[in-house]
This record gives C-alpha cells, structure tokens and sequence, in this order.
C-alpha cells in the first residue's frame, strides 16, 4: 500500500529533457536563455512544417504525415538528401522526435520576459543502445542561434 504523502516532481518541460537525454548514454543537451517572449519563441519552434526547419540547421524539408492528439509522425529530409521518418510526441513547449538513425527534443519554458529553450540531438547507430554525439553539441548551439535571430 502507498502512503498519501509520497513524494512528486514536478518538473517543466527543459528539465523534462534533461532528464529524459540523461538516460540516453551520448545524447547532447544545449540550452540557452532566448531573448523574446514564450509567446512568440514556441510557436516557431512548434511549427514543425515552418520555422522549425529553419532553427534546426540540418533540416532542409519537414512534412507532418500524421497527428493523434500529441502523438505526431513526420518525415524530414536533411540538406544532404538523406531522409528520416520521426515519431514522436508535441504538446506546448514539449517536443520529442526520433528515428531509426535520429533523435531530436526541444522544450521551452517562459523564463521572465523571455524563454528558456534546451534543445538534445543525437545519432542513432542502429544495432546499439548509445547515441553517438557526432557534432550533436555544436548542431544544438548553432540551432539556438539561428532561433535567437529568427525572433529576435
């Protein structure tokens, strides 16, 4: 029997994702304090067919093929042709992402006036539990960038 007062975490969505990459073993987590409204910062970074492709700098092309209430199923194709099939789950300022081969999270949180915005990345090598981190880190930072001057 459990006792009513067992303790709970609460814990926002950036936390969420740490936590989460944390138990992938190579996942790369960056985040960044992003200088505009929470308002303005998730919707572009919800927007999976739109600016989504382009804060994160690999994704040339992102097509929504499926939604189930958070459930979300979309195909990406990266500026070198390959292509990926993502499932995953999207709810405000939450989304998880992966393939066979990909992995992506972007989570949000208002922080003040602006937006707090962690975002992990990795490869996936199949036949294998880890994420190999190659270049995931310096993808992320250049991702966080590339938002900060899209609502900047």
């Amino acid at each position: 029997m459990m006792a009513d007062d067992w303790p709970v975490a609460e814990l926002d969505n950036v936390r969420r994702l740490h936590v989460l990459a944390a138990g992938i073993r190579g996942a790369s987590v960056v985040e960044q304090l992003i200088t505009a409204p929470y308002s303005v910062v998730w919707p572009a970074l919800a927007d999976l067919e739109g600016a989504f492709g382009q804060v994160l700098p690999d994704m040339r092309d992102v097509q929504v093929v499926g939604r189930d209430g958070d459930r979300v199923t979309a195909l990406a194709r990266s500026r070198f042709g390959m292509r990926a099939l993502l499932r995953g789950e999207q709810s405000d300022g939450w989304c998880w992402l992966q393939s066979r081969f990909l992995l992506i999270g972007v989570a949000a949180r208002a922080e003040g006036v602006n937006t707090r915005v962690a975002i992990a990345a990795g490869l996936r090598v199949p036949g294998r539990a880890a994420v190999v981190p190659v270049g995931a880190r310096r993808e992320a930072a250049r991702s966080l960038a590339r938002l900060q001057r899209l609502v900047g």
